[in-house]
């Protein structure tokens, strides 16, 4: 539990910190690539203006980072393993190396291919240099410098021991478990726990004295939730003498919920939430929705236009189809694709239930109702193109789970209803598993994967791997 505590609070925080080291140590790269290539009698004379040297910094360092993100180093890092800080950097350093070579060519700046070589070798040495000894440094700078905190824990109960082992088990970090404070109504409690040492077990009505007596930095409660109200004066008291009190929430022991305090007006809220609740980076996912679609909408107009046009032209039937799918939380709305199917697809779809082979969604082999356009069409996702309107007007995203028809969902099992929870996109990790080749059951974990692990590296790890799928149609029917 405390490593899962730790990983929560201390996951951005490390990401920050190795996304500015990088930012540093590329910046030193870059300089002394630049001055050594300066001084080296070669054939060509090397020379950038600061215009240029800015752009390329720049952009250097927002790939150096961004791969960092997607390929998930730095979660990685703070495990100082050599061997996975050696390949992660070696990785890290090839992707940019290979998109400061694209960018070279795109923009023909005509770079001095020894200049572009020296800066990836000397930013991969510096990072993994400060990557292997970052490690030690850091243990060094907890021993010397960081006073250990002294943690008691409230309760003798299974729980409590595994929250007491986990803390012990957390020297290295500065933490020191401090004993355990029987509960109240605990009339049985044994006098001492053997884990790694041996701790006392006092009453909770000592605890007054014991703040008097011995350093104690935090109390952790892990206990039932009944017991909570009758320690009340123990809370007061730790708050009144300043003491960290924190209370072990997994009384609900089938709850997977990110857990966080909020506060509305004076009354404090403890919250349970089973999607991505991160505003900031929401906001972020929502301003790339609105920009790339913005984008793809204006690029694909000419061709969606010759599209709609051989719709029209070689089956009867309106070129756009749509079609009531459930958002967001459940909020409904029009969903519009080029259509693939024949006009009265939908009225032949009772005809061919027995052809069904995903059960809860709709879906059938070689689908009959398909036009000889539609099957182009649905092989390569043109017929989604349409759907950028509905990412740029903000009832889908670029990735998230398929939006479903309400018929669809009211089938769903209720594990699976949480896949509604997370704004609907044009690809998820079914895309780049299968498509049309993974069963409902593995469709609906995929997308119960993703939201629990979401991030914006991985929405671009997704679109990336989506697009040589899309293209080459591969996975789908």
């Amino acid at each position: 539990m405390l490593s899962c505590f730790r990983m929560y609070h201390r996951q951005r925080k490390v990401r920050v910190l190795f996304g500015l080291s990088d930012i540093i140590l590329v910046t030193l790269g870059f300089e002394a690539a630049y001055q050594t290539r300066s001084v080296l009698q070669l054939e060509n004379l090397f020379f950038l203006t600061v215009e240029r040297q800015a752009l390329l910094l720049g952009f250097s360092l927002l790939v150096w980072v961004a791969v960092a993100l997607w390929l998930e180093i730095y979660d990685r890092l703070d495990s100082g393993n050599p061997r996975i800080v050696l390949r992660d950097s070696a990785r890290q350093a090839a992707y940019a190396w290979l998109a400061v070579v694209v960018f070279e060519f795109t923009l023909r700046m005509e770079l001095s291919r020894p200049f572009v070589l020296l800066f990836t070798v000397y930013s991969w040495a510096l990072l993994l240099l400060f990557r292997l000894t970052m490690g030690r440094m850091a243990g060094a700078i907890r021993r010397e410098f960081t006073a250990p905190r002294h943690i008691m824990v409230v309760g003798t109960n299974p729980r409590a021991l595994r929250l007491a082992e986990a803390l012990e088990s957390s020297a290295d970090y500065g933490i020191r478990l401090a004993g355990f404070l029987s509960e109240p109504a605990e009339r049985e409690a044994p006098a001492s726990i053997e884990l790694g040492a041996v701790y006392a077990v006092r009453p909770i009505r000592d605890l007054p004295s014991i703040l008097q007596r011995q350093v104690v930095d935090e109390i952790v409660f892990a206990v039932g939730s009944e017991s909570l109200a009758e320690l009340e004066e123990a809370f007061l008291l730790c708050d009144e003498e300043g003491v960290r009190t924190r209370i072990a929430v997994d009384f609900f022991p089938h709850i997977n919920s990110t857990v966080s305090l909020d506060r509305f007006e004076s009354t404090p809220l403890l919250t349970f939430s089973a999607a991505p609740e991160d505003d900031l980076r929401l906001m972020a996912k929502r301003a790339i929705d609105v920009v790339l679609a913005a984008a793809g909408l204006l690029v694909l107009a000419p061709f969606m236009l010759v599209v709609a046009l051989l719709i029209r032209l070689t089956s009867p039937g309106p070129a756009i189809f749509r079609q009531v799918r459930c958002g967001l939380n459940g909020r409904r709305f029009t969903f519009y694709k080029f259509r693939s199917m024949v006009e009265n697809a939908e009225e032949l779809k009772a005809a061919l239930a027995h052809l069904n082979t995903r059960g809860t969604a709709f879906k059938i082999p070689d689908d009959p109702r398909l036009t000889a356009v539609g099957r182009y069409l649905r092989k390569f996702s043109i017929d989604e193109w349409p759907q950028l309107w509905n990412v740029w007007k903000g009832d889908m995203s670029l990735v998230g789970p398929r939006p479903a028809i309400p018929s669809e969902v009211d089938r769903y099992l209720r594990w699976q209803r949480r896949r509604l929870r997370m704004r609907p996109g044009l690809t998820c990790l079914w895309a780049v598993a299968g498509r049309d080749k993974v069963d409902f059951d593995t469709w609906m974990k995929l997308d119960m994967q993703y939201i629990d692990n979401w991030s914006l590296a991985l929405d671009w790890k997704i679109l990336l791997q989506t697009i040589p799928r899309v293209l080459t149609g591969h996975g789908a029917n």
